[in-house]
């Protein structure tokens, strides 16, 4: 296990913010914390990287309870900016892998390899101020990752990115995650976390209403739902199932307690109707997430 929360609880004046938040995220895997905006989420990203401390309960990394000193092996993407406007991106990504440990000549020579890595060499003696919103989320990008970092937290990365840029870095984190990073991703767009992370953990008002690997959780909320595509005339199906969606060829059906997949098959091939394709509708993350929020 890279880290584990045990009932963590932070509040702000009256605001319970985080609320006995417990989970776990296996080494070299990428996690997802899921929410809405307002869920807690930066609040207890801000706690492991130990920007703030929990009022109660514990955090522990490699095995061991966190202290300041592991947190130079976090490497922590903020959604908002947090670069200096007035300095030059090569200086200051000098400046930032210094501050976490490096020492100046490898600071300079990973920040070289990076900007040429991604094809932005040019802009060494740029300022952060005249760069697009998308060039600083690269150079926000870079400042994460220059010192290897065995953790990496990234809040909202592709904020701001085209999509040639959004697919560039998320090779980068693929790469990195080959290499056995393990990565936290948060964010409330759910498509991307079903595209890249292995678990997940869904927070909302501050608790952890759901967790586990992406596949078991939608099992666990599949509604016996299947997709078929065929040619000719549906044949009847009253006594295996209800058809949900018709479109053109394509029918949606919603299996009827007992009754196998196998069992709707049969009945096309036996009534002579080709079958194009079959398949299970599994929930997606953003049906998941709108069931359990509004739960």
């Amino acid at each position: 296990t890279m880290l584990r929360l045990e009932n963590i609880v932070k509040s702000y004046s009256n605001h319970l913010a985080v609320d006995d938040v417990s989970f776990e995220i296996p080494e070299a895997k990428i996690f997802g914390m899921l929410g809405p905006n307002g869920a807690g989420k930066t609040s207890t990203i801000r706690i492991i990287t130990t920007i703030t401390r929990a009022d109660s309960g514990q955090v522990f990394f490699k095995g061991k309870k966190l202290s300041s000193e592991m947190a130079m092996q976090i490497g922590y993407m903020p959604e908002e900016r947090g670069l200096y406007k007035k300095m030059k991106i090569g200086e200051q990504l000098i400046y930032l892998g210094q501050l976490k440990g490096m020492s100046y000549a490898d600071a300079r020579q990973e920040t070289i390899n990076w900007l040429t890595k991604l094809d932005i060499k040019e802009w060494w003696g740029k300022k952060v101020e005249e760069l697009s919103k998308g060039m600083q989320q690269k150079t926000q990008f870079i400042a994460t990752v220059l010192h290897r970092p065995s953790l990496l937290i990234l809040d909202e990365p592709f904020s701001g990115l085209d999509p040639v840029n959004a697919n560039l870095i998320k090779e980068e984190i693929d790469l990195l995650h080959k290499n056995g990073t393990t990565i936290i991703f948060s964010t409330h767009r759910m498509e991307q976390v079903e595209e890249i992370c292995d678990s997940i953990v869904l927070i909302h008002k501050g608790k952890n209403v759901l967790e586990g690997e992406v596949k078991a959780v939608k099992e666990k909320f599949k509604e016996n739902l299947f997709e078929i595509t065929y040619n000719g005339t549906l044949p009847s199906l009253d006594n295996f199932c209800t058809i949900v969606k018709n479109q053109g060829q394509t029918s949606t059906l919603q299996l009827n307690e007992g009754v196998r997949s196998n069992d709707v098959l049969n009945q096309f091939i036996q009534s002579n109707t080709p079958i194009i394709a079959f398949q299970e509708k599994l929930p997606t993350l953003n049906e998941i997430f709108i069931k359990k929020v509004g739960e």
